[in-house]
């Protein structure tokens, strides 16, 4: 049994598709079918159950396709840290970003990473909380900048700025005479949310529920282009972080889109990252943190 059986393993496990899982091992399939079936006989378990329709790990398969993965992080993490010891702000990063923040702030955190943190090479990827989080789990991201609070064990994180949201109104609606809104003043809108699993929707929800605002459930939306082009449109509001609100600000030459703060203590998003307590980088990772609190674009204003 060797690393490379495991990761076979694993890969069966993740795509229940010996094809796929043979082209994410740069393998033929023939080659990783026989691996696993020398795995079966080295543990004298049946991992796989194989048919023509489908393919699914047995009990005992799914028990150890998990303890591989555990075995494969730590010997992924020690790699890292091996590199990390030569070159500790060096090589490459794994960072992960939630669609609601990523487009937004990586604007203006790549030259900052460009400049302050020079041998870094940042990957980047974009999805949903829940996927960065099976992303981080898997050993498949370093980081992830995600909303707080992450409730899940075996990570450790660092917060890095807290974001205001912002409402979002169509040209001529009553309360874009205002230049502040207070809270109550939504209590008899209805107001445009993304769809399910994305966390933004939840803490647009939070807020709403404070005061009894209506969610318009006739229509949610993919991404907040669709939200901001929907409020454009006159259908309804929105809230919007801050970050994405001054984007958006910028590009509407033709005034097409109202915002306006919220008066007292508006509400407000913590952003933070997040990356396994187990993880070897975590120098660089804060060091990391560190660049995305100081940019000037997520300072209170």
């Amino acid at each position: 049994m060797n690393l490379r059986d495991l990761r076979y393993l694993v890969a069966v496990a993740d795509h229940r598709h010996f094809g796929r899982a043979a082209e994410a091992c740069f393998v033929s399939q023939p080659t990783l079918s026989t691996q696993i079936k020398k795995l079966e006989g080295f543990l004298g378990v049946q991992l796989v159950e194989r048919n023509h329709k489908q393919v699914m790990l047995t009990p005992v398969g799914s028990a150890i396709a998990e303890r591989a993965r555990q075995i494969i992080n730590q010997a992924d993490d020690l790699v890292q840290y091996a590199k990390a010891a030569a070159d500790p702000l060096g090589g490459d990063l794994r960072l992960g970003f939630i669609p609601t923040s990523g487009p937004y702030l990586l604007p203006h955190l790549m030259p900052a990473l460009g400049t302050q943190l020079p041998r870094l090479r940042p990957l980047l990827y974009e999805d949903q909380t829940a996927r960065l989080i099976e992303r981080l789990q898997r050993g498949q991201l370093d980081a992830g900048l995600m909303a707080v609070p992450v409730d899940v064990a075996g990570f450790d994180h660092v917060e890095v700025f807290a974001e205001p949201f912002v409402v979002a109104l169509p040209p001529g609606h009553p309360l874009a005479v205002q230049e502040r809104i207070a809270l109550q003043d939504l209590a008899r809108e209805k107001v445009l949310l993304l769809e399910e699993g994305h966390c933004l929707r939840d803490q647009a929800l939070d807020i709403c529920n404070r005061v009894g605002v209506r969610e318009d459930e006739e229509f949610r939306a993919t991404s907040m282009e669709t939200l901001r082009q929907m409020v454009s449109a006159g259908v309804g509001i929105t809230l919007l972080p801050a970050l994405a609100a001054e984007v958006y600000r910028a590009f509407d030459a033709q005034g097409r889109l109202e915002l306006r703060p919220f008066s007292d203590e508006p509400p407000v998003r913590r952003m933070a990252l997040y990356w396994r307590r187990s993880a070897a980088r975590e120098q660089t990772l804060r060091a990391v943190a560190e660049v995305i609190a100081g940019l000037s674009a997520v300072k209170p204003a």
